[in-house]
């Protein structure tokens, strides 16, 4: 059995980092966010323009990538062999951050994210906040504090019109991972 744990919020808020973090404690897979890559083999840095029709892009490629990550965690269940093991899955990423990304930046969001969101199930959503330093890097737009603030309103929002459990992670680095232990374990238990 396989839990997958989807973990959002706005940018640099430690999404990735837990991710890793959270796939090395429980020793399984994690799923980055492709919209780093994507951006980057466009040549694409702060400031560069990306079309509406780029996040569609983005969208399918997560899913792919989602998809492709979660087959390596289906691998490691099938090798070990134990059918009582319950399995996490942490995703960088889903359909409701392209929704926000999509709707913030353009104020339209592409039909297609709309309808994975409906179809794809999850088990658990970590939302992470802004209560982290902000990390400046090439392909992050929103520095300042009340933007950031704002995203995360949109991501509660998604949140709390959807029916998967969720759990608001804050604090350092130590204590987001701690807490993240937390909310999971439960779920593998």
């Amino acid at each position: 059995m396989i839990k997958k744990i989807v973990i959002i919020g706005p940018e640099s808020t430690g999404k990735s980092t837990l991710c890793q973090e959270l796939a090395d404690h429980y020793q399984t897979e994690w799923c980055p966010e492709y919209a780093r890559t994507f951006l980057q083999q466009q040549g694409k840095q702060q400031g560069s323009p990306y079309t509406f029709d780029d996040l569609l892009t983005i969208a399918k490629g997560q899913l792919a990538l989602e998809d492709h990550t979660l087959s390596l965690v289906q691998e490691k269940e099938r090798r070990h062999g134990d059918p009582t093991k319950v399995w996490p899955y942490f995703i960088d990423t889903d359909m409701y951050v392209m929704k926000v990304w999509s709707e913030f930046v353009f104020n339209k969001c592409h039909r297609f994210i709309v309808e994975q969101i409906l179809q794809r199930r999850y088990d658990h959503y970590l939302l992470c906040n802004t209560d982290l330093p902000w990390v400046k890097d090439e392909l992050r737009e929103y520095p300042d504090l009340a933007t950031r603030e704002k995203l995360l309103l949109y991501y509660k929002d998604c949140m709390l019109n959807q029916s998967t459990p969720w759990t608001l992670i804050s604090g350092t680095a130590k204590s987001r991972l701690t807490q993240a232990i937390k909310a999971i374990d439960p779920l593998l238990s």
